[in-house]
């Protein structure tokens, strides 16, 4: 608005002076360009303060933010470095209790659990996989030839027993029928056994100061299955397959005391070859199949004689 008035003004004197003589165009002159200096000045004083102040402001803004941004980078690391710090002390405590419990490491050996019937499979190795590949059919033979010589030796107590029974064969020969029948029976049933608690050692899940509550679970449920498939057994031996009523409850009789003898030594064995120091991949499910197999049969003939008693029946 200044600017227009002035030049409103100028334009006015200008129609004036140009009727007056040169001495007074000349003093018109130097007015028009003191008029003209003074308008650029503050034309340039008015842009300039402003934006002088905006950047100085706009500096003092990003020192400030620069200097937060450094804050916040270093809170955000010392806050990481506690949490390392924190974690790092959390997993030397874990080692630690791992170590009293007795759990295995990483590093060592795996644990590699059994399969499940044993009659004639021997169980898995109890080697490094790594080192397990190396090795030679030779070497794998030598080492686990011993304790096959040895549970070897122990079955041939089942034919000591059959003879032992030879009297009561004789006269109800229906029952060696179902000796096979209880000998694979009681290796499954304690072949799963050894090969869920051999699974839960070597991945650290149970240790040995959980026996005790493995070994009675695994009996009960060992007790269970044996009802549920003496209930099952009996009768289809009895009214499919023709099999005397006596030698039938026989066998359903015997089934619940095979099957939680057969989970007893299965989930004990484990625990009792990682005590002695041995192996037990290699050691528990053959002990387990040679022990089911001498007192499962032992067991199947002191029933049979008490039932046949109980049905009247001479031996």
């Amino acid at each position: 608005r200044l600017i227009a008035h002035h030049m409103l003004l100028w334009t006015q004197t200008s129609r004036n002076y140009c009727k007056k003589p040169p001495s007074a165009s000349l003093s018109f002159l130097i007015y028009t360009l003191v008029v003209t200096a003074v308008f650029s000045s503050n034309s340039v004083l008015a842009i300039s303060g402003p934006t002088a102040f905006i950047s100085k402001k706009a500096s003092v803004n990003m020192v400030a933010a620069k200097t937060n941004n450094n804050n916040d980078d270093s809170s955000a690391l010392r806050e990481l470095k506690d949490t390392i710090k924190t974690q790092a002390a959390e997993i030397d405590r874990l080692k630690n209790e791992l170590a009293k419990n007795g759990i295995p490491s990483a590093k060592k050996k795996v644990k590699v659990p059994s399969g499940g019937h044993a009659h004639g499979a021997g169980a898995a190795d109890n080697e490094d996989i790594l080192d397990y590949k190396e090795k030679s059919s030779f070497s794998i033979a030598y080492e686990r030839v011993p304790w096959l010589a040895l549970f070897l030796f122990s079955l041939s107590f089942t034919a000591i027993i059959m003879n032992g029974f030879e009297h009561t064969l004789s006269k109800q020969i229906e029952l060696a029928y179902f000796v096979p029948l209880m000998a694979g029976h009681g290796g499954n049933t304690g072949g799963q056994a050894v090969g869920t608690v051999l699974s839960a050692l070597s991945a650290g899940i149970i240790t040995r100061q959980d026996a005790a509550k493995v070994i009675g679970k695994e009996a009960t449920s060992g007790l269970i299955m044996g009802v549920m498939l003496g209930a099952l057994v009996g009768p289809i031996s009895h009214y499919v397959m023709g099999i005397s009523q006596h030698v039938a409850t026989v066998v359903s009789v015997t089934f619940p005391l095979l099957s939680t003898i057969a989970a007893f030594l299965g989930s004990s064995l484990p625990f009792v070859c990682v005590i002695l120091g041995l192996d037990p991949a290699v050691i528990a499910a053959p002990a387990m199949t040679s022990f089911v197999d001498v007192t499962g049969l032992l067991c199947y003939f002191l029933i049979a004689n008490q039932v046949f008693k109980a049905f009247g029946l001479e031996l």
